[in-house]
């Protein structure tokens, strides 16, 4: 069966084996986060960028990629999206609300694929109930995506669960239980939960295969991973990789949510970095596998390379 993806590629190829494709990458700050890694991955491919962000963004873009400058209502992003075959979102969460506009300009203007903002586990995680209301602005995104598609099947949506970005949140938040800078570790229970998790160089490559393969991932979640891992394996590779025995703290994610739910009723942003690793490392929860096995998920289908916790952590000391 044909797509709108397919069609789009007919009247844009530019070459059999890498197709120029016309893709918008819809970002508050495509410079920065996972907008970086899709971006390179896409200009790897050979893909035809443009960045469509917020009239008054002062954010700085990769030269040579068209920019253009637009308020976020669909009457405008109609327009900005023109001639564009697929919307990649990649806003931050204090852009989720503007997805439902992007989704109707996306539709009003043509464009075949829609890649909704999600990279994160997807819609059906069990999380913790803080979560809920961040959740359930992203569900709304993916039920409207999906009654878009039905009522016009030219249009048609993607999401990627992709769990954990492994090795950027390694690097960015030691509280997640590595500080490199220290060679020391909290350990939280066991250390034995397991979790996907997926690379920025993964993550890119996730927003590659999705365009590279319109019918097997349209109108759907496709499920990415790098690594399915856990605190220990890594605290053994950072080991190994430093040549250095690390200080090591046992804490307990029961404390994790005490301390998060204090500072939620106190009114203290904080408590979201304690709730997320709190749901990433509960004993027992799995509440952060988006798929149990590399064979059950869409990696090879999508091109991303298997990662070992040594290959994990050698990007991460890199």
């Amino acid at each position: 069966m044909a797509t709108g993806i397919q069609r789009v590629a007919i009247f844009g190829v530019r070459g059999s084996t890498s197709p120029s494709v016309s893709v918008t990458i819809n970002s508050h700050k495509a410079s920065g986060n996972f907008g970086t890694p899709i971006t390179a991955a896409l200009q790897r491919a050979g893909f035809d960028l443009t960045i469509i962000t917020r009239t008054e963004s002062k954010a700085t873009f990769p030269s040579g990629i068209r920019v253009i400058r637009a308020t976020y209502t669909v009457e405008e992003l109609s327009k900005a999206l023109t001639g564009q075959d697929a919307v990649i979102c990649v806003v931050g969460p204090a852009g989720i609300k503007s997805q439902i506009a992007m989704i109707d300009g996306a539709e009003a203007a043509g464009v075949k694929r829609f890649i909704i903002d999600d990279f994160g586990w997807g819609p059906g995680i069990h999380g913790l109930p803080e979560f809920e209301g961040i959740q359930s602005q992203r569900r709304r995104a993916w039920e409207h995506a999906k009654a878009r598609s039905e009522a016009n099947p030219k249009f048609t949506y993607s999401g990627i669960a992709t769990g954990n970005p492994i090795d950027w949140a390694l690097k960015l938040f030691p509280r997640m239980g590595f500080d490199i800078k220290q060679c020391s570790a909290i350990i939280y229970d066991a250390g034995t939960e397991r979790f996907t998790g997926t690379t920025l160089e993964g993550i890119g490559q996730a927003v590659v295969g999705v365009l590279q393969h319109p019918e097997e991932t349209q109108n759907r979640v496709v499920k990415a991973l790098s690594i399915i891992t856990c605190q220990n394996e890594l605290l053994e590779a950072f080991q190994k990789a430093t040549a250095k025995e690390w200080d090591i703290t046992r804490s307990s994610t029961k404390a994790l949510l005490e301390s998060g739910r204090s500072k939620l009723k106190a009114g203290d942003r904080g408590w979201i970095l304690d709730l997320i690793i709190a749901q990433l490392f509960g004993e027992g929860s799995s509440r952060c596998v988006v798929v149990p096995s590399r064979e059950e998920s869409d990696a090879e289908l999508l091109g991303i390379v298997e990662e070992s916790p040594h290959s994990v952590v050698a990007k991460v000391l890199r």
